[in-house]
């Protein structure tokens, strides 16, 4: 069996993979990915097949602003002890109900009927959104408080790696399934991918390393569990830097985003292509990216690892501004898709398990559902009002060089934290409570 020069076979960098808690956040990431995809392209698949106005549908997206306001009551999720379930655990009681909510909200949604009305179909949808959010919520305090600090690169990846495969498989199951047996079936089929994460919450147990609430009564209390997370945030040193990273270290990949397909369609590519292409090869290059990340990772430690995935994050929008400026072109669109899905798979280990290790274990569910939510909302609400105006006055070869160059704030703040001490300073009880620190990124 080869070895490298340091003595570490390929069976020792595979190892940290098959570990119970990063196999337990692919199980969770799988069941994250699901609801997404259920109020994302599948119903707007569904929406259109059924005649719905091409506005009517856009207006649907709405149900995605639920992710970005889930902070607002993920405090429940830490403060509020279930009855009867809740004798399995903070954690594992409120993976089995937000799954079981999950469940009933796709099957609602698939029995609603948007020719009979549309107003129904939409409430539901938001409803999946709601419960989804939730879900979520609770998924990743679970993933969180499961890794040991060694374990937060390559448990991101893992969760990575789940959430594409649940996301990507919902929406094809659902495709195939309502092709056959029309769209109830399909959203009803589509409902069991919520029990990988309850499954894996019911094997695994309630996390080592989650703080019980305190057991206090009174409207005080209430009050106190609902501030006290953003609080004991943004009271640590430098945590207004760390937030306005948080914000927009990602606003230049979400514009390269936002008007892609866009970009393909001016360029005449057929839907075959774009499923081959964009699909296909920016599916598997992904999960390349995704295990190249927990690699780097590894390694290199926290600061380095981000850095690079912020760097190469920036340099990938540029391979779809030498695209646009090739013109139709296949190998020019492989090339683009490869390279910017392998960077966009590194950054979600490196980045997510920066941000996974900010959260202080006392408030695990409310300060990542504010960190996850403040990484979005900045590219979905402000950059989506503007990427078609800026495409139209200046083209798609300058959008993608601007997006390059919005993108280099990021980098440079990022930098000087790291310069500065500042992201060290920055880690929470969660990067470091247990076997390893995540600032150092070994995993074993």
């Amino acid at each position: 069996m080869a070895a490298r020069a340091d003595g570490r076979t390929w069976v020792d960098g595979v190892r940290p993979y098959l570990e119970r808690g990063p196999l337990a956040a692919f199980a969770l990431g799988v069941s994250s990915g699901f609801p997404y995809a259920m109020i994302a392209a599948t119903l707007t698949t569904r929406l259109a097949q059924d005649g719905i106005d091409k506005k009517t549908v856009t207006a649907f997206s709405l149900a995605f602003l639920v992710y970005n306001i889930k902070f607002l009551w993920a405090w429940v999720v830490d403060g509020v002890r279930l009855p009867v379930i809740g004798r399995l655990g903070q954690r594992v009681s409120w993976l089995i109900f937000a799954g079981l909510l999950v469940i009933a909200a796709v099957a609602n949604l698939a029995l609603a009927d948007p020719r009979a009305s549309i107003a129904a179909t939409a409430t539901a949808a938001v409803l999946v959104g709601i419960a989804g959010s939730t879900f979520d919520v609770v998924i990743d305090a679970y993933r969180i408080e499961i890794l040991e600090p060694r374990q937060l690169g390559v448990g991101s990846g893992m969760s990575q790696y789940g959430w594409r495969i649940g996301s990507a498989g919902a929406a094809s199951l659902a495709l195939v399934v309502a092709a056959r047996y029309g769209w109830e079936a399909a959203y009803l089929s589509t409902a069991a991918l919520a029990l990988p994460a309850i499954l894996a919450g019911l094997i695994i147990g309630e996390p080592r390393r989650h703080r019980e609430p305190q057991q206090r009564a009174g409207l005080s209390a209430a009050v106190a569990a609902i501030w006290r997370p953003f609080v004991q945030f943004f009271a640590r040193p430098g945590a207004v830097v760390v937030l306005a990273f948080i914000l927009i270290h990602k606003i230049g990949d979400t514009l390269g985003q936002l008007v892609l397909r866009l970009l393909l369609d001016d360029l005449k590519f057929s839907n075959d292509e774009i499923a081959l292409y964009d699909v296909g090869v920016g599916f598997w290059a992904y999960l390349i990216g995704i295990f190249i990340g927990g690699a780097l990772y590894a390694r290199l430690g926290l600061k380095r690892s981000v850095l690079i995935s912020l760097i190469l994050m920036a340099l990938s929008n540029a391979s779809f501004a030498l695209l646009a400026a090739a013109g139709h072109s296949n190998e020019g669109l492989a090339g683009a898709m490869m390279f910017e899905n392998i960077a966009s798979g590194i950054g979600g280990v490196t980045v997510v398990a920066y941000f996974s290790a900010l959260c202080d274990l006392r408030f695990t569910a409310a300060q990542y559902a504010l960190i996850s939510a403040a990484a979005s909302v900045v590219g979905r609400v402000v950059t989506g009002t503007t990427a078609g105006a800026i495409v139209e006055r200046v083209g798609f070869v300058n959008f993608y060089l601007l997006t390059v160059v919005v993108a280099l704030p990021g980098i440079a703040l990022f930098w000087w934290m790291s310069r500065s001490g500042l992201v060290d300073r920055s880690v929470g009880s969660a990067g470091t409570e247990g076997p390893g620190d995540a600032r150092d990124g070994a995993s074993g």
